[in-house]
């Protein structure tokens, strides 16, 4: 594996992983997608500070860099990007917004998250020109808008979805995860227990009334929303909506924590498997 700091040490045509560090198994999952897809596989590790509402929350976001390489070396990274500041955002950087999707749920708790996380995306893309890029689809709300960006501005480039990896006890793997405790991590798994009674109802008001009473049961987790919604543009799901996704998110401990599980409608409307 190569680590380059500049994209002008890189062709364009790779598979890419866009990632801020502090790297997992989750993100190890993605590497190896991209490994199974390309010889060229480039990962990227910036820590966007146009994606974070606060300056405390940036402060506390997790640097782990000599794990970091280990983990891109050991799962099929070719090339390690790691970028300046100056090289992604240059004096007349034009910022993007992420327009109505980007202002609710996720948008509408972090003012301005969605803004940041679609410009920096398009200042990648547009270093790099990659061939196809990978996001994961625990934040589901960002692969939306950045399927959407790519709809909009790359379509020579593939957006592609990886599934969303676990810890065994349920909780979806983050960055953010290494500020839990072993007893948060046990409180934290009411998220999965919440999506996984969403899914087993027969229609979305009993499914959304699982998910806040399950996660109403915890102490200690503050539930911030649990919604099921449209996969397409992320309005509120009805019965007969084709593609259901339940989504949640809440504060444990002061960090927060967000999942998604998609929802199985196609048996006559319903809920269940």
């Amino acid at each position: 594996m190569k680590i380059v700091n500049s994209a002008a040490e890189l062709a364009d045509g790779c598979t890419f992983v866009p990632t801020m560090g502090a790297l997992h198994a989750g993100h190890a999952s993605l590497f190896k997608l991209a490994k199974g897809k390309s010889e060229f596989v480039v990962a990227s590790i910036f820590v966007n500070p146009l994606q974070f509402e606060n300056s405390k929350d940036l402060e506390l976001y997790p640097h782990t860099p000599d794990r970091d390489i280990e983990i891109a070396r050991d799962s099929g990274v070719t090339h390690l990007w790691l970028p300046q500041i100056s090289e992604i955002y240059p004096d007349k950087t034009v910022n993007k917004v992420a327009g109505p999707i980007g202002e609710i749920f996720e948008g509408a708790n972090r003012i301005g998250h969605f803004d940041g996380v679609v410009t920096v995306v398009s200042r990648l893309f547009d270093l790099l020109q990659p061939t196809q890029a990978i996001f994961g689809e625990k934040d589901f709300q960002q692969l939306v808008l950045i399927k959407n960006l790519a709809k909009e501005s790359y379509k020579h480039i593939e957006i592609i979805a990886a599934p969303t990896i676990r810890e065994s006890g349920g909780l979806a793997l983050s960055s953010r995860n290494i500020r839990l405790s072993a007893s948060d991590r046990k409180t934290a798994t009411v998220i999965y227990s919440a999506l996984l009674a969403a899914k087993d109802c027969k229609t979305i008001n009993a499914a959304r009334t699982a998910m806040l009473q399950i996660c109403s049961q915890q102490p200690g987790f503050i539930l911030d929303y649990a919604e099921i919604i449209d996969e397409d543009n992320f309005k509120i799901a009805t019965d007969s909506t084709s593609k259901q996704r339940a989504i949640i998110a809440g504060w444990l401990n002061g960090v927060r924590l967000i999942d998604n599980m998609q929802m199985n409608p196609s048996a006559g409307n319903t809920g269940a498997q």
